[in-house]
């Protein structure tokens, strides 16, 4: 079973996103289950056929430990960590081709924390794809998309495993806005040359440094504008995925 692991910040669009991908992907014939690896969801846009909850729950985690929200948000990453083995026995038993996995939206407990490394390696570094999910309100200055760029770099190579760069909710902005954010993402002489003209003041050095450094190591990537409201980009994130774990060899041609 291959996985894809939805990563990004609060208020992305990661759980929503895993909702619309599922629909999209059993809409075309397609086998995927879920997981959610969030103890401190209230309410998920799907229904989850392995669940965390089960096992860790943030607000018992705050009773049992007596800690806030921020603390308990710690304890139940590392307990999350250390109950991987139940939660991925019942794998064995569901059938099916992909495992999409919607992971905490606290990103910085996920991503930099041992927990999440142990999370992904219990999944299989060989057979798992990052789903990095950015919002627009964040890309829309090219000072905004360097800081942008920098967070999807520093997941890609915490995890060390093959990464989407996703751009969602972009039924909520102009199409000139969005196509200025998508070519920063491949033409970035393009993105060096507006953010020489906006008005950063003493951050301009610092930023433009940080883009020399994402341009070094070859950060800058094509980003996948998707709207899960409208369905939008759910067939160019299967293709994606196709490239990376089959060559870009349909699923069900494979199978045959």
């Amino acid at each position: 079973m291959k996985k894809i692991v939805f990563v990004g910040t609060a208020g992305a669009g990661k759980s929503t996103l895993t909702a619309a991908f599922d629909g999209w992907m059993h809409d075309n014939g397609h086998d995927c289950v879920i997981m959610n690896l969030d103890p401190g969801a209230e309410e998920l846009a799907y229904e989850p056929d392995i669940d965390i909850r089960e096992w860790v729950r943030l607000e018992e985690v705050m009773k049992d430990y007596t800690l806030g929200p921020n603390g308990a948000q710690i304890v139940a990453s590392d307990l999350l960590a250390l109950n991987m083995d139940k939660v991925l026995e019942p794998i064995e038993k569901l059938d099916a081709d992909y495992l999409l996995v919607d992971t905490p939206g606290q990103l910085e407990l996920f991503a930099y924390r041992q927990s999440g490394k142990v999370v992904i390696d219990r999944l299989g570094t060989d057979e798992t794809v990052l789903a990095f999910v950015t919002e627009p309100a964040i890309c829309r200055s090219p000072g905004g998309f360097i800081s942008s760029s920098m967070l999807f770099a520093s997941v890609n190579f915490r995890f060390e495993v093959p990464a989407l760069n996703i751009i969602s909710k972009v039924d909520l902005i102009p199409a000139e806005e969005l196509e200025k954010i998508l070519h920063w993402a491949v033409e970035d002489m393009k993105l060096y040359n507006d953010l020489v003209d906006e008005d950063l003041r003493s951050a301009k050095s610092l930023t433009i440094e940080l883009f020399k450094a994402l341009q070094q190591v070859s950060a800058y990537t094509e980003m996948i504008p998707i709207s899960s409201k409208e369905r939008i980009g759910m067939e160019d994130i299967y293709s994606k995925v196709q490239d990376i774990f089959y060559g870009g060899e349909d699923l069900d041609r494979r199978m045959s």
